[in-house]
Order: structure tokens, then C-alpha cells, then sequence
């Protein structure tokens, strides 16, 4: 992704047809320079075999809301960002309902930024999966 600044969510929502983020169905719903909120409507195809929701599927919505977010904070010159390391620790699932997620910046540097993000079952309140990850910000060369 190239360095392009703030955006709105509505700016940010129309990045994401024809994109992983946009076949899973990630709406954001909130951006301000270090927090992006978003939110998933759990569908059956983003189930596991097992019938509960798949963990890529929580981690495409947490690293989305990370990423877009990393790009209204890359510094000036810099040429876009990649994702170099991500975690998550998964707390509780859902079946049908919404999954939502804030994203919040913990560090903001020249060469790197870390976000954590909460992804959490909008119909019970409780917390699906507690997320970070790395973002190596890229220069030109």
C-alpha cells in the first residue's frame, strides 16, 4: 500500500471490493488517525468445519483494521508498510451475529508501528480475540 495519508471510513470501505478484507465483508466504521474500528457480519462460509468461526477469519478482520489504520501514520516519504509479525490470542467464537474490532496504535516509528486490536462478539459483549501485529514501514529505494 502506498503512502496516502488520513482517510475517512467511507474512503476506507471503498478500498475494499475485489480484496480479501471485501470478500470476507469488513465494513469499517470508524477512523481517526490512531484507532479504526471495524466490524464482520458472521456469514456460514466463514465458518470452520466445526461450525464455529474460523480464526482466519477473526484475524482478517483485526489485521484489516491495523493495517488501514497504519497508513493515515506512515511518516512522510515513506513508501507504504507490510506486516512482518501478528498474534492473536483467541478468547470465545460466534456463530451467527457480528463480530466488531478496535484497533489502536501502540507505537509509532520511523522504520516500525505496532497495533493491538480487540475483536469482540457484538451480541454478547465478550471479547472473541485480543490481536497485534508489526508493520515494517518501507522507504524507496
Amino acid at each position: 500500500m502506498a503512502a496516502t495519508g488520513f482517510h475517512t471510513a467511507d474512503e476506507l470501505n471503498a478500498l475494499l471490493p475485489g480484496t480479501l478484507p471485501g470478500l470476507l465483508g469488513v465494513t469499517i466504521t470508524a477512523h481517526e488517525p490512531g484507532r479504526l474500528e471495524a466490524a464482520l457480519d458472521v456469514r456460514p462460509d466463514l465458518l470452520a468445519p466445526n461450525g464455529y468461526l474460523h480464526a482466519a477469519t477473526v484475524i482478517g478482520l483485526a489485521d484489516t483494521a491495523c493495517g488501514l489504520a497504519t497508513r493515515a501514520l506512515l511518516p512522510d516519504g515513506a513508501a507504504g508498510f507490510t506486516t512482518i509479525e501478528l498474534k492473536s490470542n483467541f478468547l470465545g467464537t460466534a456463530r451467527e451475529g457480528r463480530i466488531t474490532t478496535v484497533a489502536t496504535n501502540v507505537h509509532t516509528g520511523r522504520t516500525t508501528q505496532v497495533w493491538d486490536a480487540v475483536v469482540t462478539n457484538a451480541g454478547t459483549g465478550k471479547t472473541v480475540a485480543l490481536f497485534r501485529c508489526t508493520q515494517s514501514v518501507l522507504w524507496p529505494r
